[in-house]
């Protein structure tokens, strides 16, 4: 079988462009052109391929970026190499799917966390939130759970958008999760009320923490 290369795989990204999808992807800070469904099926065709994964990522396109994470490992990178990624990842799109197809699922998730809290790039202060947001759900043995209502409380009323989402998350998955501190979770929510008038669609949930929190948590008794 002969081997693909970066030319052929940025070709079948270029063929699969629609302006409409560049038209939507754009209102969101993102620049590629490519429905994610085809951008899907032409990672699945190539299957797992780490050497040509860097190649593609290395192109700084988007769109193949978006393949490159869809095949490679997590284990491939280093954390020194994840930070690099993290800091060049420009698009929105790319920088979610590293963090939480790839660094997440890497063994080098909390030296990452932990390297990356209260750093000066909006954004990857903003990936320590979503990874101890993570942790708060799947790990807590060892955070200070007390500790994180603190940093909330107090820095997330004048934090950046993006930090504010971030923590946010992290505020609602331990009021969500831990119930000995939930009570704190929900007043510090209702005294920020960050969040608190963001447009929800019907039958989705309000990110807005209070309603989060009580929202997911009845669900979670009713099926009890």
């Amino acid at each position: 079988m002969d081997k693909d290369t970066v030319g052929q795989v940025l070709a079948e990204l270029k063929a699969l462009e629609e302006p409409k999808i560049l038209a939507v992807n754009a209102r969101h800070g993102d620049d590629h052109a490519v429905n994610l469904t085809k951008l899907r099926g032409l990672a699945k065709r190539l299957k797992k391929q780490p050497d040509l994964a860097r190649e593609l990522w290395a192109t700084g396109d988007s769109a193949a970026r978006l393949v490159a994470i869809l095949v490679t490992r997590p284990k491939e990178y280093s954390a020194t190499e994840y930070d690099e990624m993290l800091r060049d990842a420009r698009t929105p799109k790319v920088r979610d799917w590293l963090l939480n197809y790839l660094i997440k699922k890497s063994p080098h998730a909390e030296e990452l966390r932990l390297r990356w809290f209260e750093d000066s790039d909006v954004e990857v202060a903003a990936a320590y939130w979503d990874l101890t947001a993570e942790r708060v759900v799947k790990k807590p043995e060892g955070l200070d759970l007390d500790t994180l209502l603190d940093l909330i409380e107090s820095e997330m009323g004048e934090a950046a958008e993006r930090l504010q989402w971030t923590m946010n998350t992290c505020l609602a998955q331990i009021g969500i999760h831990h119930p000995d501190f939930r009570v704190r979770a929900v007043e510090i929510g209702e005294r920020l009320e960050i969040l608190k008038d963001y447009p929800t669609p019907p039958n989705c949930t309000s990110p807005y923490a209070p309603i989060w929190i009580n929202e997911i948590v009845s669900r979670q008794e009713a099926k009890a």
